[in-house]
């Protein structure tokens, strides 16, 4: 049986180093189906559910519920998960799938500060507990000064990051089977 692991990148940038960590992590992990889903979502609106929950958060909530593992990469807004990410766990709270539940994910940060969004993984775990996700808790991820961590292939030029992240992947491997 092949796993099916997702990827969310809490950025929407075209150039974003969250989108080339979840990739890297992606490849890393081995042989999967791999989708990158898409964050792209309308902003959370109360009117918006009442007419009907958009297609496009119902795909979100199908795509998490039917993975055997997530990953979630997300840069550090103002010491907190980026407008783009957390928009997209409460609009997934609101479909009444509960596509996080017992769900093993694996959470990392790229960021252009030197702690490498330390404080966003926080802020993603506190985001998280209301799903009851099997979040792994180590190793911890973090790219500092992510403009100049990966190479022109999407590959991370650190060796103790790309170790940090194999353990990482390695151990998201074992909690999907």
């Amino acid at each position: 049986m092949t796993v099916k692991l997702l990827g969310l990148s809490g950025s929407l940038r075209a150039a974003s180093t969250n989108t080339t960590l979840v990739k890297a992590a992606a490849a890393t992990f081995g042989e999967c189906e791999f989708t990158l889903a898409d964050l792209r979502l309308p902003l959370y609106d109360g009117d918006l559910e009442e007419a009907g929950m958009p297609e496009s958060v119902m795909t979100l909530a199908k795509q998490i519920l039917d993975a055997d593992a997530v990953i979630i990469s997300t840069p550090e807004y103002n010491k907190m998960i980026s407008g783009v990410l957390k928009n997209a766990l409460d609009w997934v709270s609101r479909t009444g799938l509960s596509p996080w539940e017992g769900k093993p994910v694996a959470i990392m940060s790229a960021a252009a500060g030197r702690s490498g969004g330390e404080r966003t993984q926080y802020s993603l775990r506190w985001a998280m507990t209301p799903f009851n996700a099997q979040l792994l808790q180590a190793p911890e991820v973090l790219i500092a000064s992510s403009f100049k961590a990966f190479d022109e292939a999407g590959q991370l030029v650190d060796e103790r990051s790309q170790a940090g992240l194999e353990k990482l992947m390695t151990a998201l491997r074992t909690a999907a089977s």
